[in-house]
């Protein structure tokens, strides 16, 4: 069965207003230096990254202040020179307002970089050596999903993937910031194809950009032109094409199983951002510490894209780069259709924030939901190829069972389905709930085995340790017993030798 049901003809998904101008014809700007930034453990999926520096501790741009733990993880470099003033909680940039562990480092103003390692041909170093120096740059997937980039050059590897596929998408409304980067950085985000070429064996790249990034695309296919190994490849301007499944079958015309990862059918997709990071970790020894970010909206001031130090607190953000104008409605980090609504300004931006996004009131209204009308917008939209509509009747009804038979677990949450809704239903807000709601599950299964299996081992050990003393005591006895029966051959000799001395005499 097709999922995406004729991606040829495009019968899935939303062509939204994109709001992407004027941000994305301004020249990236610089922003001074934060008085104090924030570094969060956890910016990456998977274990939260371990601090390896202590308070009152001096540190370098660029210097590793927490390493990677665990197969998935990622370490923090930190992002300017000065002094690790806490190692604490603050805010999370997330929506539930939660908090998160994060090291704080007030800054000295002086950007003092660490001695980087660089390499006489970085093009001449085996896949191994790239994915390390990727790895230990601490790089993960710039395009939002934020997985560790070396786990995935490792799978490519062992996977035998032929095809490398790159997403300059950026289908998101309001975000520019890839296809600002593939204005300026092109060679090197060509740079950095090649070297995922080599660490992932894959034979050629597909850079997949949106065709209303025309300039975009004449930069890539500008330099990209030396390479017979790298495509350039318009796509068509449609949401969610920057999704990885959708941008698969666009490019490749292979469908990824909904149980199979893209590494099963022979790809591996990265972001060019990703791809930007990979070239300055392994060209040039920079770990990831800043990014280029979208700073957009009817409030932004001076709408446009920044490079933004990890940690820089969002309210840094807005203040330096000229404040807003009029109130700002609702402060989003991501998209209007993916991203997160921040409860305040005071959180700082990470490693998968692409953009800042200031809504005014008109940009921000929310209307009330009515009953569904049945007209089936929302399954026309999909570009899953699922039953919006069914599933959220059977979330509504606590029938999780039911919604994962008809495909929770395919569901991307790209809003789509709440997009094009003529009741204004929240149909993601439903699917959201459903899938934590799983997740609760799972974790309670997998407490549960856990429990069941530290129970089994424990009646294990009760039973050795039994077994044991049983076994020790038998031991002890025959030792009792042999020990005695020597003592009465000895005995028994002792009085045969004083028998014979007594004959003797």
């Amino acid at each position: 069965m097709n999922l995406f049901k004729s991606i040829a003809g495009h019968d899935w998904g939303v062509h939204p207003a994109d709001h992407k101008r004027p941000a994305c014809d301004v020249q990236t700007r610089q922003l001074p230096v934060p008085p104090r930034v924030y570094l969060m453990l956890l910016q990456h999926v998977g274990a939260p990254a371990r601090p390896v520096v202590l308070v009152g501790q001096k540190v370098k741009k660029g210097e590793l202040i927490a390493a990677a733990h665990g197969n998935i993880s990622a370490p923090l470099h930190a992002s300017t020179s000065g002094t690790i003033s806490a190692i604490d909680e603050i805010t999370a940039p997330h929506a539930s307002g939660l908090p998160g562990m994060a090291i704080s480092i007030d800054t000295d103003g002086e950007e003092d970089w660490i001695e980087t390692d660089i390499p006489s041909d970085p093009y001449a170093l085996s896949p191994e050596d790239i994915a390390g120096r990727v790895a230990s740059a601490g790089v993960v997937g710039l395009g939002g999903a934020t997985f560790p980039s070396s786990v995935k050059l490792n799978l490519g590897r062992r996977s035998g993937i032929d095809t490398l596929i790159i997403n300059g998408s950026e289908c998101e409304p309001y975000l520019s910031c890839d296809d600002r980067l593939m204005r300026d950085k092109a060679a090197e985000i060509v740079s950095g194809i090649r070297l995922m070429l080599i660490s992932t064996g894959a034979k050629v790249a597909l850079a997949g950009i949106e065709d209303n990034k025309p300039e975009a695309i004449a930069a890539m296919q500008e330099a990209a032109a030396g390479f017979s190994e790298i495509s350039v490849v318009p796509v068509p301007a449609r949401y969610p094409m920057g999704s990885d499944r959708q941008l698969i079958i666009e490019l490749s015309d292979r469908e990824v199983p909904s149980d199979a990862r893209a590494a099963d059918v022979g790809v591996i997709v990265h972001n060019v951002g990703t791809a930007y990071a990979v070239h300055q970790a392994v060209c040039l020894g920079r770990p990831l510490i800043a990014r280029l970010m979208t700073l957009n909206g009817g409030a932004a001031a001076r709408p446009g894209n920044y490079e933004v130090p990890f940690g820089m607190l969002v309210s840094d953000l807005i203040a330096f780069s000229g404040g807003s104008k009029g109130d700002i409605a609702k402060l989003v980090m991501g998209g209007p259709m993916m991203g997160s609504v921040l409860p305040h300004a005071r959180v700082p931006v990470v490693k998968g924030t692409g953009g800042i996004l200031l809504l005014d009131a008109r940009e921000a209204a929310d209307s009330e939901s009515e009953p569904c009308i049945r007209c089936g917008s929302c399954v026309s939209a999909c570009p899953m190829g699922l039953l919006p509509l069914e599933m959220s009747a059977r979330i509504r009804n606590e029938d999780m069972d039911a919604a994962v038979a008809l495909g929770l677990a395919d569901c991307i949450a790209c809003g789509c389905c709440a997009y094009v809704c003529p009741s204004r239903i929240p149909l993601v807000q439903y699917f959201y709930h459903a899938k934590g709601d799983l997740y609760e599950r799972q974790r309670a299964q997998l407490r549960g085995e856990a429990t069941k299996k530290l129970a089994l081992q424990r009646q294990e050990r009760l039973q050795r340790e039994a077994r044991e003393k049983v076994e020790a005591a038998a031991k002890r006895k025959a030792q009792r017993a042999a020990d005695a029966a020597a003592a009465a051959e000895a005995a028994r000799l002792a009085a045969h030798d004083d028998a014979k001395q007594g004959e003797t005499a």
